[in-house]
This record gives C-alpha cells, structure tokens and sequence, in this order.
C-alpha cells in the first residue's frame, strides 16, 4: 500500500511541478493562443492547460495522503475514500481516451483551422507589440521553428516594414548556412520547418512515450484499487 501510494504521491508531485512550470512559461508555444483573435473556444482553452496539471497534481497528493494515513492508521473511511477517488479518476480517463481514440484527428484539424487568425495576428501585430514578438521569439528560438508555417508569415508585418521589408527574425534563416541579416533570398534557402509542423512532430515522436505512460499509470491505479479493497475487508475482519 505504501508502495503504490508513494508512487501517486510522486506522480501528484511531478504533474504539479509540470503545472506550474507551463504557468510561468512565458515562452510556452501554448501561450501564443492567448494572442490570436477568433481562436476556436475549444483549441484557446488549451492556453489553460496549467491549471488542469495542477489541479490533477494537487487530487493525487491527496489521494497518495489518504491512502498512507489509512494504511497507518487502518482506516476503513480513509481506505473507501481513496478507493473511491482513484476509480473516479480511472473512469474519467477511460472516457478521455475513448473520445481521443474518436477525435484523433480533431487536434491537428483544429490547428489548421487556427492558420489564417495566426498569421493574420503575426502580420498585424509583430514587431509592434512587446508581448507578441517577445512570445514568437522565445517559442521560435526553443523550437528552432520559423513562423506558424515559413518565414512568409512575417511579409507585410511591422517588423518586416520597419526593417526595409526584406528583413526576417534570425530564427528564419541557418546560422550555419548564411551569416549577417536574414534576408528573403537566405530564409528561403535556410528552409526553416514553421512552429505548426514542429508541435506535430514533437507530438507525434512523444506518442508512445505518452500512450505507454498512460498504460502504466491505468494499471497502477488498478492495483492500489484492489490492494486497497484487500487491505479494506481485511481491518473489517479485525473489527
């Protein structure tokens, strides 16, 4: 019982920690949804994703509490209220990955309705808004990504017009390749992939990992239900 307590305990901890740290993020690819005008209310609500993390690491450190303390103090409530806790939170993931499993393809579909509002958003306010451009740049610079497609998001934006209109942030073009100002001829060569390709391939190469967490996670959770059953009948027999 302690064992798999431990584990949630620590598992409650990390997501918290995760929680907080996409909070305070500033450079968060999420972040840029925040900016963008006529978001989908589904897909700008994942800018709140921080909250979520840390309400679900808040409930498993309260369910790794009480299912020590009633462990400890042979607790038949405590025990019952831990049992009751994780398979609720099991149910819900179950649905959660049934609706995945139907709505597959409804995350990528939902970032490319987001194309237009994106680029329409970089063109009108790039350069010209601190909190936007500081944004980009932060999320271009730790994706090694160059707009939300190509480096043609930034034409007509106040950046590209105030730097003589032939003028691109430095993340568009290869350090390696070209030196000196990125300039239209030296973005299209550099061949920079946009920050939209380089979130779905992080997604996708993260697939597994994710699915196996998931996997290993729904089978402790399992266990602790059964152990804590177990251990339930067992303080009612000592009654």
């Amino acid at each position: 019982m302690f064992i798999f307590n431990g584990g949630i305990f620590l598992a409650g901890a990390a997501i918290l920690g995760v929680g907080i740290w996409v909070k305070v993020d500033s450079g968060s690819l999420l972040g840029l949804l925040e900016n963008v005008d006529n978001a989908p209310a589904g897909l700008s609500q994942l800018s709140n994703i921080s909250y979520l993390l840390i309400a679900v690491g808040a409930v498993l450190l309260v369910i790794g509490f009480l299912g020590c303390c009633g462990a400890v103090k042979e607790s038949r409530c405590m025990l019952l209220m831990f049992f009751t806790i994780v398979l609720i939170i099991f149910l819900i993931e179950v649905a959660g990955a049934v609706v995945l499993l139907v709505f597959q393809g409804l995350a990528d579909q939902l970032l490319k309705s987001l194309e237009n509002e994106v680029i329409t958003s970089i063109r009108k306010d790039y350069g010209q808004s601190e909190s936007l451009t500081s944004l980009w740049n932060a999320t271009m610079e730790e994706f090694k990504c160059c707009g939300y497609r190509n480096y043609t998001d930034f034409d007509d934006s106040p950046f590209y017009i105030q730097h003589g209109q032939n003028v691109y942030p430095p993340t568009c073009c290869n350090s390696t390749i070209s030196t000196g100002v990125c300039s239209k001829t030296k973005a299209s060569n550099s061949m920079i992939d946009g920050c939209f390709d380089k979130l779905l391939q992080l997604i996708e190469d993260n697939a597994v990992i994710i699915a196996a967490v998931a996997l290993g996670v729904a089978a402790f959770e399992i266990a602790a239900m059964v152990v804590s059953m177990v251990l339930y009948k067992q303080v009612g027999n000592k009654a």
